[in-house]
């Protein structure tokens, strides 16, 4: 059984980066959920529904997911204005297999582009093989989805494979692709030079 001080190495309060701060969510986040999830957009990029999600199930999600023990869910707020942006979080922690999922929203459009992502996704992927030693984090992305998967590469993901045709947007199917990162090679990447 892990001590309280081994579990709050495993659910920090907060990990700083050089653009952003990773904080624990809070209640008073759901606000931001709100509207976020309730984004066409938002919801295009991240849900297999076509349709935003509902008031009711954004709640429903964020107190038992967001908020809950089974996610490690953290707030994205930018460093420099503590402004929240998004939230980014680990589900499916198997301690047996050493393995993860890796889920991470930009809820602000006017935050995309800009590193953010990227940062956070670095920042939880250290804290997946240092503090919680893992073997593997794995994730999901679409394939219209070029952004997210052009910085989950930077990061060091790489292809594992594809559900063909699993999901239909913009009048066509695309394919869902399934990316991981495995300890050794995020070790590589992070050898100092």
């Amino acid at each position: 059984m892990a001590s309280a001080t081994e579990r709050e190495s495993w659910r920090p309060e907060v990990i700083p980066g050089r653009l952003i701060v990773l904080r624990r969510h809070r209640a008073e986040n759901l606000r931001a959920f709100m509207r976020w999830y309730s984004d066409p957009e938002v919801a295009r990029l991240t849900r297999y529904q076509q349709a935003p999600l509902s008031h009711d199930e954004v709640q429903r999600f964020f107190y038992s997911r967001i908020m809950g023990s089974d996610f490690l869910a953290m707030a994205i707020h930018v460093r420099d204005t503590d402004r929240l942006i998004g939230t980014c979080a680990f589900s499916q922690l198997d301690g047996d297999n050493g393995s993860t999922l890796y889920h991470i929203t930009i809820g602000e459009p006017d935050a995309w582009g800009k590193g953010y992502g990227t940062e956070a996704t670095e920042l939880m992927l250290a804290h997946a093989f240092t503090r919680l030693a893992l073997h593997r984090v794995a994730l999901t992305v679409f394939e219209f989805n070029p952004r997210a998967i052009r910085a989950y590469e930077k990061c060091g993901f790489v292809v594992e494979g594809r559900a063909r045709q699993a999901i239909f947007r913009d009048g066509r199917f695309w394919d869902e692709i399934h990316m991981s990162v495995l300890l050794e090679e995020w070790e590589e990447r992070n050898r100092p030079r």
